[in-house]
């Protein structure tokens, strides 16, 4: 199989692993300017602090020792597989570079030998990538199970961003999706040992993240935002995904149905709440089964019960409670504090001058120890 060919049919299978290029509700989308024959494999990337680039997302190998229940690529399933060389990768992934068609790289991989020889081909690929082929752009690289520390290491050497899937929320439900993973273990072991060497490794400090498959397992959104809250807490996780379950044919799990996407939306809109808002998972509005509401984010559905009979006196409130309130971001927060120092805001258009989506604040928030008494248009008038 030729290189390119290798590269569209692992670029595909990449897609299956959210990285920076994943928005809510699952889109994923081919970057501008993408040659139409790597428009599986080349996509949007949103790099902390918020520059875009396009990514080359791809797999080391499809091939996969592993009999997880959803996955496309278990073991003993028929389907078209291929393994790339790390020297024919990095030389791939560098062309792309120097052509101007990619800007960062995404590594992952089936499991071949066992994850500790897995990881070194990962690992020979991206020190290639760094040390032959002098690539200078973002290079995000996952960690296999059963990796050991000095690979982790390695890894991180490299690296700008590691990541380990933890694939469910606790040992119980991964059972459920990947018999042959120990979740303390192999998986989130490895998370601490990425958090523990990213302030000795040399360079700058790595970000980590981690993955969770939605839905299959039967796990409820309060387990999976409990977990969330630890990784980002303890472990200091940059994000959690979440990759809603679609069934794969000639899987265990094919008669199983898809979940809906909004249930990933506000897992993700959740697990925001508790990265940078401030709160904490009881706040949380959960059902009785431990769902979040489908009908309404996380956010307002929390205003709605704590808010709308004791609105914010948007004057004097600190920017923790500033950000319980809906249409108030982070960056919205901060204005609001700087404008305050040179004087009270007394309506909406103030507020609206700041960036804030007043439509949705104003049922929740008192100006001067009033409530809004009028609402702004969406739009600017025009003559």
């Amino acid at each position: 199989m030729e290189p390119i060919d290798k590269l569209n049919l692992l670029g595909e299978a990449a897609q299956y692993e959210p990285a920076e290029d994943v928005g809510l509700m699952g889109q994923r989308s081919a970057a501008p300017k993408t040659p139409r024959e790597l428009a599986k494999c080349v996509s949007h990337a949103t790099l902390p602090g918020g520059r875009r680039i396009p990514m080359l997302k791809t797999l080391v190998s499809s091939v996969c020792e592993n009999d997880c229940r959803y996955c496309a690529f278990r073991s003993g399933r028929d389907t078209r597989r291929a393994t790339f060389t790390p020297d024919e990768l990095a030389s791939l992934s560098d062309q792309l570079w120097r052509q101007g068609v990619v800007e960062g790289v995404f590594l992952s991989s089936g499991i071949v030998g066992g994850g500790a020889k897995t990881q070194d081909r990962i690992i020979a690929t991206a020190e290639l990538l760094r040390r032959k082929y002098h690539f200078p752009g973002y290079l995000h690289v996952k960690i296999m199970p059963g990796a050991e520390f000095d690979q982790v290491a390695e890894t991180m050497r490299w690296a700008d961003r590691v990541s380990v899937n933890l694939e469910a929320p606790n040992a119980k439900r991964l059972a459920e999706l990947a018999p042959r993973k120990q979740f303390a273990d192999q998986l989130l072991e490895r998370l601490r040992w990425a958090n523990r060497l990213r302030y000795v490794v040399p360079g700058k400090r790595r970000s980590l993240t981690t993955q969770f498959v939605v839905g299959p397992a039967g796990e409820s959104d309060l387990e999976l935002l409990m977990t969330s809250s630890y990784l980002y807490s303890e472990l200091g996780l940059a994000r959690t995904y979440f990759s809603g379950f679609s069934p794969v044919p000639n899987t265990p799990l094919e008669e199983q149905p898809a979940v809906n996407l909004r249930r990933e939306q506000r897992l993700y809109q959740a697990s925001f709440l508790l990265r940078d808002y401030g709160f904490d998972v009881e706040e949380l509005p959960f059902g009785a089964g431990g769902d979040l509401p489908l009908d309404m984010d996380p956010k307002l559905a929390w205003a709605q019960s704590n808010l709308k009979e004791n609105p914010v006196e948007v004057n004097t409130a600190d920017r923790r409670l500033l950000l319980r309130i809906p249409g108030i971001g982070l960056k919205g927060a901060e204005r609001i504090l700087r404008a305050r120092r040179r004087g009270h805001l007394r309506d909406l258009n103030h507020l609206h001058k700041l960036g804030v989506s007043t439509k949705r604040a104003a049922p929740y928030v008192l100006l001067d120890g009033r409530r809004a008494a009028r609402q702004l248009p969406l739009w600017p008038m025009t003559a």
